[in-house]
């Protein structure tokens, strides 16, 4: 019976730090494999660029589904600094686009959704280049339910990114409204030096959708931007589908530089 409960205690105080070594090698490798990539790119043909692309895809999904035995924060910071040589990656990503970009949040926010840096990012690559805001603000969603006024410091700003997500992309002139009180309340709580100033831009924000909750011209400018910045023909084709929904006529010059012509009482 004392063996059994040697091991029992030895499994229990000791068996975790094999797992976490071994999670540790694991992104560690795919850390490896990205830097492999990344000092390669030059001069490989499309179809090995998304063939990777592929593979890319494959590890984070398998990031998804490893169990992290407390190393959370450790994957999600492996996981941001992964993206952001995948979003600098410009030779790349101007053939294949950023359509990975919301899969890397995945990992992130489902590891550390304290981790605040990332949402800035998760906004603008997600919503802006990769043409998904919905999967943007869901996502936001996601790392806000977990949050408090007051932790982690500059959660106010995840609250701000969605407001404008929704403003510009979605049209949830209401919504909207509600994430900017939302951003107002929780920066007013906060000691942060920049605090008082996004409290109080927001709040501006928020008085002025309750005014006008419907912005189609802001809309449209939105969507026009990820026309203009799309590098992907399906996210090209999104972004027209949305302003043309909105009232919104594409025109694009000899170059192929495209603009848009609504009406501004819209």
């Amino acid at each position: 019976m004392a063996v059994a409960m040697f091991k029992s205690v030895w499994l229990r105080r000791f068996w975790p730090w094999p797992l976490g070594a071994g999670l540790l090698l694991a992104v560690v490798w795919l850390q490896g494999q990205r830097l492999q990539v990344i000092q390669s790119t030059e001069a490989q043909p499309l179809a090995q660029l998304q063939l990777q692309d592929q593979r890319d895809l494959a590890q984070l999904l398998l990031l998804r589904q490893l169990p992290t035995f407390g190393y959370d924060n450790m994957v999600a910071n492996w996981t941001f600094l992964n993206f952001l040589q995948y979003f600098g990656n410009m030779e790349v990503r101007s053939q294949l686009g950023y359509r990975l970009s919301p899969e890397f949040f995945e990992v992130i926010v489902g590891n550390d959704p304290y981790f605040v840096t990332p949402y800035l990012y998760l906004s603008t690559s997600t919503s802006l280049f990769a043409g998904d805001p919905d999967r943007a603000v869901d996502l936001m969603t996601q790392g806000v339910s977990t949050m408090t006024p007051n932790t982690p410091e500059g959660g106010y700003f995840v609250w701000r990114y969605m407001g404008i997500d929704k403003l510009l992309f979605l049209g949830d002139g209401e919504g909207a409204r509600e994430s900017f009180e939302t951003a107002a309340d929780w920066a007013e709580q906060s000691t942060l030096p920049d605090a008082e100033s996004v409290a109080q831009a927001s709040r501006q924000t928020a008085q002025f959708l309750a005014e006008n909750p419907t912005s189609k011209a802001a809309q449209i400018s939105a969507w026009a931007q990820i026309a203009s910045h799309a590098v992907d023909d399906e996210t090209r084709r999104l972004a027209i589908e949305r302003i043309e929904s909105l009232g919104g006529e594409i025109l694009a010059d000899e170059q192929g530089r495209i603009t848009v012509r609504y009406r501004t009482d819209e």
